[in-house]
């Protein structure tokens, strides 16, 4: 089993989130991505906008009746601040002889050292890591520390310029957001007037 995984705030998901995690299990023959929604992300003190359990919802309705993405509610349910080594050892742990691969973008690789235990996150799976525009070149040394050298796959992909901090600001104006989020994110969102 081949397996993708992509954390992160999910405040709320969007386009190219998905966009990613689908590139990555296609071009790494994944087949499985989980779209882990941080419970309380360390490096976001003031935390986000949406409570844990909304936005694991809306990953769930983002990735409802797609064969390969699926949410996965493992930092939402445990208790304290989210650290992607625990992440991935308990994914590890439910499906063991996986093999497993840490989605992220070349930004967030760059911030790689100062993680918790970085080194073990590169002992139990492969990064799996998309160029990003003003990112360091994720195939450069010393991108990610030297601890992540021949630790790294590149998922190919046109640039997507979209954030959740985009989403937000437009549905704080009362803007359409369906161009950003998969339709039945955007319905929700709008129902629920949020964030």
């Amino acid at each position: 089993m081949r397996i993708g995984v992509m954390g992160g705030s999910f405040d709320p998901p969007h386009d190219g989130h998905l966009a990613l995690a689908r590139a990555a299990a296609v071009q790494l023959g994944l087949d499985r991505v989980l779209l882990v929604p941080a419970g309380t992300p360390p490096h976001k003190p003031t935390g986000t906008t949406l409570p844990a359990p909304r936005r694991l919802a809306l990953v769930a309705a983002a990735t409802a009746g797609d064969p390969v993405l699926e949410a996965c509610d493992l930092e939402v349910s445990r208790p304290g601040v989210s650290y992607t080594a625990d992440t991935l050892d308990e994914i590890m742990r439910r499906n063991p002889g996986a093999d497993l691969w840490f989605i992220l973008g070349a930004d967030q690789l760059e911030g790689l050292p100062g993680w918790s235990r970085p080194g073990h996150i590169l002992s139990v799976a492969r990064l799996a890591v998309a160029r990003r525009p003003g990112a360091a070149d994720p195939e450069a040394e010393p991108v990610g520390g030297t601890l992540a050298a021949g630790r790294i796959d590149i998922v190919e992909m046109p640039e997507v310029p979209i954030s959740s901090t985009l989403v937000r600001e437009r549905l704080a104006r009362g803007e359409d957001v369906s161009d950003l989020v998969p339709e039945a994110v955007a319905r929700i969102l709008v129902r629920d007037g949020s964030p």
